[in-house]
């Protein structure tokens, strides 16, 4: 485990730019050759590192940034800190890797800076907009209309001025209220993360002709949407993620069942049919 993770976090450091998030991840790798050699003193073993391991966590880096990488590592890997309490009994030297484990490297991935945690606010900005303006929008479409076309074109022209009008309040908000954030970055953020979730949603109505699938299919989109945005909150920031889930999954769905019926409701009193 530790000679893995010797290599995931040498292999991290070596791409990175950000000359800080380099040096803090070369301190980390150190730590774990050190742990690495002296355990060696006790087994007399050259352990090989496992290296799809190592392949697996250089790309989850990659796609979702390198905390992410690095927690999802921690917290998925298995509790050093309880196998070292555990061999402690017997050997009592390897009690001292265990403080470093507990705080050295907490305290060390919790400098990283990185840019994509920074705007993390103005994507979930975005994204929950989406998923509750959109998938409220849809509900609504579906039944008052019932022609996929005639749904997928109100909702892209719908989701393409929200998200443009989400960016420019979102810049216009962080441009009056100051700060270090760029204002620029955080409107690309909140609109960009709106648009692509805007044509998830709507990319069943653009490929099966039925309009009861294309809702089933969009609400199940919006549920995978929740789930994995909210699991990688949870791992990146360290907080709750089933209560998280539940609350945006609530929120959202509940939100498109009342516009479902709305929807059926207002084509039933103004007799609209398309």
């Amino acid at each position: 485990m530790e000679i893995t993770e010797y290599h995931i976090y040498n292999r991290l450091a070596q791409s990175m730019r950000n000359p800080h998030n380099k040096e803090i991840l070369a301190k980390i790798a150190d730590s774990e050759m050190r742990h690495y050699e002296f355990l060696q003193q006790f087994t007399q073993e050259n352990c090989k590192p496992n290296w799809l391991k190592v392949w697996k966590y250089a790309m989850i880096s990659k796609l979702f940034g390198i905390t992410f990488a690095i927690k999802l590592m921690e917290g998925t890997e298995g509790s050093a800190t309880e196998l070292y309490t555990q061999l402690s009994a017997s050997k009592a030297e390897i009690g001292t890797l265990i403080p470093e484990e507990i705080t050295h490297e907490r305290e060390l991935i919790s400098m990283i800076d990185e840019e994509r945690l920074k705007y993390i606010g103005a994507v979930v900005l975005g994204l929950n907009d989406a998923l509750v303006e959109l998938t409220g929008t849809l509900a609504g479409l579906t039944l008052a209309f019932r022609l996929t076309n005639l749904i997928a074109l109100a909702g892209i022209i719908t989701g393409i001025a929200a998200s443009l009008s989400m960016g420019t309040s979102q810049y216009l908000s962080m441009k009056s209220g100051g700060g270090t954030l760029s204002p620029v970055k955080a409107a690309l953020y909140t609109g960009g993360s709106y648009l692509l979730t805007v044509f998830l949603l709507i990319s069943p109505y653009l490929l099966f002709a039925n309009y009861i699938i294309d809702f089933i299919l969009t609400l199940s989109f919006a549920i995978v949407i929740i789930f994995f945005f909210t699991y990688y909150i949870a791992v990146a920031k360290d907080f709750p993620f089933r209560r998280r889930f539940a609350e945006m999954l609530v929120i959202s769905l509940g939100v498109a069942l009342i516009s479902f019926i709305l929807g059926d409701l207002v084509r039933i009193f103004f007799n609209i049919s398309v």
